[in-house]
């Protein structure tokens, strides 16, 4: 590995989230260096103290890593009590030596908590191609139990790569908690980063109801953020219940489900490798909301148009090439609305120059830059939220280095 990308990993400063202290009951954590990264924390576990329902959506990347395929046959039944994380080694395109190292792992920490092995579900994150050091790792996987904890904060530290900031975020419903922690910064345009997210309640939720509920959440979260339009082949989000807190209204779980997970891909984007700016990118008057989102992603995920945020440059135009280029029937210039923060740039048809320097100083100025573009197509009430972020040097750094 290159000295500065060397120095970059190892001299991470974590900035703590911006949340409550709210935790659900009945769950616990576990972290250890166990020899994958040369000498920092690099194995994670979650632990719950009773089966929990469990639903999880996993990445669409058709060469995925081991652990995708295990995880869902492990929840076929949807119960888990554990999630055990490898960070350094993504364990991809391992075959069937990855499948027994992912497996082994499983096997050691289910051994060690004394629960079922089908109830422990593998992640893994980092580089592609090699294989986990499993003769390292096993002999590792042991007295967890005796150093369980209820701060995430060295277990989110364990499984990150990239990441300068704890990813966490957790909210109330009721006399129940929902906390979500994650890991990601590079190769992320989800399409359910390496993008990993654990979320645990101590909410009663029905085995039937968790899945559609973490897929509503999902969808306009992260189905919606993209750093760099690489989908990992990694990407892992997991919902885990236990009931200790009994049961809470679905609509209010929903509601805070949405809330905490568009939090956390709020997060996720902000702390993009290189970033310095989170996008947002809002789109109206489409005629179905599968056309504000092509289009949103269409604009984020545009090199032209990251790089003009980067360098507060009100260049408009590079607007019009990513929403044209979609192809959408329909578009026209007649309809389309176009503003940056407050300011209206274009608007059916006309230009509004007298706002650039308005909104050069507004791309300088903040870290979080929302752009609204009207379709004009249709009076669709509602709005299609994007998200996603600049592009800079520090990028190109960060990735041209990554394992050499």
């Amino acid at each position: 590995m290159r000295i500065k990308q060397m120095l970059f990993i190892l001299n991470k400063v974590y900035k703590e989230p911006i949340m409550g202290q709210n935790l659900p009951k009945g769950f616990q954590f576990f972290s250890d260096h166990v020899g994958i990264k040369a000498d920092q924390k690099d194995l994670g576990i979650i632990v719950a103290e009773n089966v929990c329902h469990a639903a999880a959506v996993f990445t669409k990347n058709k060469l995925c890593g081991v652990s995708i395929p295990i995880g869902q046959e492990k929840l076929h039944n949807n119960e888990l009590q554990a999630i055990v994380v490898t960070s350094g080694i993504a364990n991809v395109a391992t075959g069937a030596q990855g499948s027994a190292n992912a497996e082994a792992i499983c096997a050691a920490v289910a051994e060690d908590l004394k629960i079922a092995s089908q109830n422990v579900l593998p992640s893994a994150t980092g580089v592609i191609g090699p294989q986990l050091p499993i003769a390292k790792i096993l002999p590792k996987i042991h007295h967890i139990s005796a150093s369980l904890t209820s701060d995430y904060h060295d277990f989110v530290k364990a499984i990150s790569t990239t990441d300068t900031k704890i990813k966490a975020r957790s909210i109330k419903i009721g006399d129940a908690t929902i906390l979500a922690v994650g890991k990601g910064s590079g190769m992320i345009e989800p399409n359910m980063a390496t993008m990993l997210v654990y979320m645990m309640t101590d909410a009663n939720i029905e085995k039937s109801t968790l899945y559609a509920m973490l897929k509503e959440a999902v969808d306009q979260s992260f189905n919606v953020m993209s750093v760099d339009t690489d989908t990992s082949t990694s990407d892992t989000v997991v919902l885990m219940a236990n009931g200790l807190a009994g049961a809470v209204a679905p609509g209010a779980f929903q509601n805070g489900l949405n809330e905490v997970t568009r939090a956390l891909a709020e997060d996720i984007v902000s702390d993009a490798e290189g970033a310095t700016k989170v996008i947002e990118v809002n789109v109206t008057g489409w005629q179905d909301s599968q056309q504000g989102k092509i289009i949103g992603k269409a604009v984020v995920n545009s090199p032209l148009v990251k790089t003009a945020i980067n360098g507060a440059d009100p260049n408009w135009g590079r607007l019009v090439m990513a929403i044209g280029k979609t192809q959408i029937v329909g578009l026209n210039f007649e309809s389309l609305s176009l503003k940056f923060g407050d300011y209206l740039i274009f608007d059916h048809g006309n230009e509004y120059s007298k706002n650039l320097l308005n909104i050069e100083q507004y791309l300088k100025n903040n870290e979080k830059v929302s752009i609204y573009i009207d379709l004009g197509m249709a009076p669709a009430a509602e709005t299609v939220s994007v998200l996603g972020c600049d592009l800079s040097k520090e990028y190109v750094e960060i990735n041209s280095a990554y394992t050499s």
